[in-house]
């Protein structure tokens, strides 16, 4: 019964600590690049593609919920109409993408489910399968709810661009965030 508490209690954490983390990082990234804003839904640079992939590769299924939950609620409040149905799909769009994208890489790279074995060209490849996946069925829902100025292959095009570009940019600044963290724990010993 313990060790199903542990799971539980792990589970609960993961799927807790996704949906608020990408929750803030989604309000700081609208408040950081809000002129690059191609129409609703649609950015430029958008740093919470990064997080959602991260997320889903380090939690997997608990993350990807974490996401759907985060995302729904934060279209359902937000500058989306309060359509429970358009809103319920970018949520499900948004947190299973990421994970998709996930199972696609792990069974096709022989990529470890720990991550063991993450390479940068694996890495990479989630990325752009993450964005094309993200971007495709964003925009396909959008036109299938009938969202004006959606569905097109420029909304597309700058989705997949805007996530490509927001996931290499949070991998990088996690990177570097990392080195120096790793600078400063040598000059203290």
């Amino acid at each position: 019964m313990s060790k199903q508490l542990g799971t539980l209690s792990e589970l609960a954490f993961a799927l807790v600590i996704s949906a608020l983390s990408y929750t803030s990082l989604f309000y700081i990234n609208n408040w950081l690049t809000s002129e690059l804003v191609f129409s609703l839904g649609v950015n430029w640079i958008y740093l919470p593609a990064g997080l959602r992939l991260f997320l889903t590769l380090i939690f997997g299924l608990p993350g990807a919920i974490g996401i759907v939950l985060a995302s729904f609620l934060i279209s359902y409040l937000g500058e989306f109409s309060h359509d429970l149905t358009l809103c319920l799909g970018i949520g499900l769009v948004s947190g299973f993408a990421p994970y998709i994208a996930r199972v696609f890489v792990i069974s096709n790279t022989n990529l470890q489910t720990d991550l063991g074995n993450l390479s940068l060209q694996k890495l990479i490849s989630c990325i752009f399968i993450y964005a094309f996946l993200s971007a495709s069925l964003h925009q396909l829902w959008y036109a299938a709810e009938g969202l004006e100025n959606t569905g097109t292959f420029n909304h597309f095009l700058v989705m997949f661009i805007g996530d490509v570009l927001g996931s290499i940019l949070l991998i990088a600044l996690v990177k570097y965030g990392l080195d120096i963290l790793n600078k400063t724990k040598r000059i203290e010993r």
